[in-house]
């Protein structure tokens, strides 16, 4: 009796954070083939994301970044679950761990991580390790792993954040995004944030656990690079058109007061 009426709650709750915000605004457009055309299997994609637990995790995390995705590329051969070609891998709330098409993130802000030193053998270990955690779930029966996230900023100190994020078992079956992506590169021991400690004059890395990473850390690891579509293109900045028109905003500044007698 007990199990079953977890599961309503928790998917109730589910529902609930799965709700868009309705004040998102998207700062960049890349076009599909673009954006595609960036991509390298072994890429990881943030997304800034416009659902209730966006907010949230944004909030924890103390960045914009509220989901990762595994880009695999059309190679792969896989299917979202509407049919059509999937080049990524992600873990959602909902769905658990689901392969999922580009276009779901068009007209979101995102951004390319590269882990540059993985070498190709690594790579293709950490891509089918990604590929065949397809089907894993989130299990809904841990409400309390869910109501972490009902308040949009969560009264918790700095300190305290990202163990809130990590709240719950850790099981491989209850994959949240950053997580999965997390253990699949640690497999080859690939590093995103070692914790790093000098013993005897030299640098000892310490893995730290999957459970404790987030979207952000791919963003400012020393081991992952930035990749830009635009910049990629290598755009003539000196041909860009620009709208003379003053734009008035409720941040212009305001008058210059006269000066004193």
């Amino acid at each position: 009796m007990i199990r079953p009426l977890l599961r309503f709650f928790g998917r109730l709750i589910i529902r609930y954070l799965n709700k868009p915000i309705l004040n998102y605004r998207s700062y960049q457009f890349i076009p599909l083939a673009e954006l595609e055309a960036c991509l390298q299997p072994g890429d990881v994609l943030l997304v800034e994301g416009n659902q209730r637990i966006s907010s949230a995790i944004k909030y924890l995390t103390q960045s914009t970044w509220s989901h990762a995705a595994y880009y695999v590329g059309r190679e792969a051969g896989l299917r979202d679950k509407y049919g059509h070609p999937a080049a990524l891998v992600e873990a959602d709330l909902t769905d658990g761990v689901i392969a999922a098409s580009l276009t779901k993130y068009l007209g979101y802000n995102t951004r390319i991580c590269r882990p540059e030193l993985i070498t190709e053998a690594d790579r293709n270990v950490v891509s089918n390790y990604i590929i065949n955690s397809i089907g894993q779930s989130y299990d809904v029966k841990n409400v309390v792993d869910l109501a972490r996230y009902l308040l949009p900023q969560p009264p918790v100190p700095v300190r305290w954040r990202r163990r809130m994020i990590a709240l719950g078992s850790g099981e491989p079956t209850q994959a949240i995004c950053s997580t999965l992506i997390a253990r699949a590169f640690q497999s080859v021991r690939y590093p995103i944030l070692p914790d790093v400690t000098r013993e005897n004059q030299r640098e000892i890395m310490h893995i730290r656990h999957h459970s404790l990473f987030t979207p952000r850390d791919f963003d400012v690891s020393p081991y992952f690079s930035i990749v830009k579509p635009t910049i990629e293109k290598r755009p003539d900045y000196k041909g860009f058109e620009w709208n003379q028109e003053r734009i008035e905003t409720d941040s212009d500044e305001t008058e210059s007061p006269p000066h004193a007698s």
